[in-house]
């Protein structure tokens, strides 16, 4: 697995995974069933948050709940073609989650997988945007997403899914 991934930080000290290739490009939507493909290439692996140490595994559920989840069909545009590239910089989100919530489980669907509850980070990412006419890099737009991550019967954290991605408002990272 190719990855053109690297982690700047802002001019308030927050870090961005900055993702430099746009691997999925689909112009009317994207191929889901290549990113899950894509995503099953990190199945038992696993990484460790920098803030907190906590390390985090990669299930063999994953793919199919990333690429499959009722929150993942919701999106569209930009934000559906965020959520598909940002897979490429999975190692350097886990590393830079920050601001962990925890919250019990609640659902029976996940009484065992999630068992010892759920814990929530925020990471941000950017993305970069070329011109159409040259193919020139113009921008990277940037995204905040929730890292969602289940805590499993076996004590063990596995991340579970990316919620709520929303492209920034604020100054785009300039090229």
């Amino acid at each position: 697995m190719t990855r053109n991934v690297s982690i700047v930080t802002d001019l308030e000290g927050r870090k961005i995974v900055l993702i430099h290739d746009v691997r999925f490009k689909g112009k009317k939507r994207e191929d889901w069933e290549s990113v899950e493909q894509y995503l099953k290439e990190y199945v038992g692996e696993f990484f460790e948050i920098s803030e907190t140490s906590e390390k985090i595994f990669i299930s063999s559920s994953f793919p199919d709940e990333y690429a499959g989840s009722e929150s993942r069909i919701a999106l569209k545009g930009a934000v559906a073609k965020a959520k598909a590239n940002a897979v490429q910089g999975i190692p350097e989100l886990i590393q830079i989650a920050s601001n962990r919530e925890y919250s019990e489980n609640v659902k029976k669907k996940h009484a065992k997988d999630a068992k010892l509850g759920w814990y929530r980070y925020d990471v941000r990412f950017a993305l970069p945007v070329y011109d159409d006419k040259n193919g020139e890099l113009i921008r990277h737009n940037i995204f905040f997403t929730r890292m969602l991550v289940r805590h499993d019967a076996d004590g063990k954290k596995y991340l579970y899914d990316f919620l709520g991605i929303k492209k920034e408002t604020s100054s785009p990272l300039e090229s």
